[in-house]
């Protein structure tokens, strides 16, 4: 039995929401507790600028942060501007009979709710683990951690690869790139189920030698290659008519994301198209919850966050794609896909 065919008898959904929700708790914590945040948002309705500037907070984890609550129903927006649910002002502000601030206060000096607090402060993340300044980015670059971190989104990509491939039609398409696809997990999968494509996995070192080592042991070295490259220096390889950008874009900020999807056109023929697999939120940013919750473990653990489908809309759109569609996946991801105008 191939595992990227193959269905497995069980559903998983929770067991992936245990561990991408991990850090949803401690966000709302640091929020709760080291903020006070729903005591003075329900005097001062504020824009997200405002709660920035009065918190000495950063754009990109304030972002999360309200998202979250959103999506959990204690701030909503209205005219630009946050303001408390009734949930919130009853339970979450000082001075209600009903208030559970002191509930939390335990979680105060939990060092994941103090991590949140130094990403909230500094925008800066805190690493996989506990605080630390280094960038993952860099952390990736030494061969234990990227063997670790690879292996990890490697298993997870086994069933999410083939929910992705079984939804999309690729049968216009004959050539695909995986920008940045570790392991290549996906390139395999895709591949297995579309057997006239054929790919490449573009990736640094030294996970360039992992993705050939996992491909060879999934038997897909003669449908699927390995082309070592920075996403950030230069431009993307050419010779391909479509564009897998899975579990990417969350990495980053909205800058280096534009910077992206702006690659990708540069280096797609017109007609040709891109698919961005990922957690997406809503258009208004107000949920799902789960796909909130991870935004908070990205958030904590990278330079980046979860995207909104209008976000990336939008941004593929000023790239030169014209969008064709947004469809549900497996394990609360969907993808988006664009083509070259």
């Amino acid at each position: 039995m191939d595992p990227l065919l193959a269905i497995p008898a069980t559903d998983p959904l929770e067991i992936y929401r245990a561990r991408d929700g991990l850090y949803g708790v401690d966000l709302l914590a640091a929020g709760i507790v080291h903020l006070d945040f729903f005591s003075w948002l329900a005097d001062h309705p504020s824009t997200l600028g405002a709660i920035c500037a009065h918190f000495e907070i950063h754009v990109r984890p304030a972002d999360v942060m309200l998202t979250l609550f959103s999506a959990m129903g204690l701030v909503t927006q209205s005219g630009g501007c946050f303001h408390v649910t009734l949930r919130a002002r009853e339970h979450l502000t000082a001075g209600s009979p009903w208030s559970l601030v002191p509930y939390y206060a335990s979680l105060r000096d939990r060092p994941q709710t103090l991590d949140m607090l130094r990403v909230l402060k500094t925008g800066k993340p805190a690493n996989w683990g506990s605080y630390d300044p280094q960038a993952w980015t860099v952390a990736m670059e030494r061969p234990e951690f990227a063997q670790q971190f690879t292996a990890a989104m490697d298993c997870r990509g086994v069933y999410l690869g083939r929910a992705l491939a079984s939804k999309l039609d690729l049968s216009a398409s004959t050539a695909l790139l995986d920008i940045a696809g570790g392991s290549g997990v996906y390139a395999c999968s895709l591949t297995a189920h579309h057997p006239h494509l054929r790919a490449a996995v573009f990736e640094k070192p030294p996970v360039d030698r992992i993705a050939r080592e996992a491909v060879q042991r999934r038997g897909a070295s003669d449908r699927v290659e390995v082309i070592a490259g920075n996403l950030f220096e230069g431009e993307l390889p050419a010779g391909f008519d479509v564009h897998l950008i899975s579990n990417v874009l969350h990495d980053w900020d909205e800058p280096v994301v534009r910077e992206i999807l702006a690659k990708s056109a540069r280096a797609l023929p017109i007609g040709g198209r891109v698919i961005v697999h990922d957690c997406h939120l809503n258009p208004q940013k107000t949920g799902p919850l789960p796909v909130a919750n991870y935004s908070a473990l990205l958030m904590h653990s990278t330079e980046g966050r979860c995207y909104s489908v209008a976000e990336i809309r939008s941004w593929l759109q000023e790239a030169g794609f014209d969008f064709l569609a947004h469809e549900p996946t497996a394990a609360d991801r969907s993808y988006i896909l664009a083509e070259r105008a």
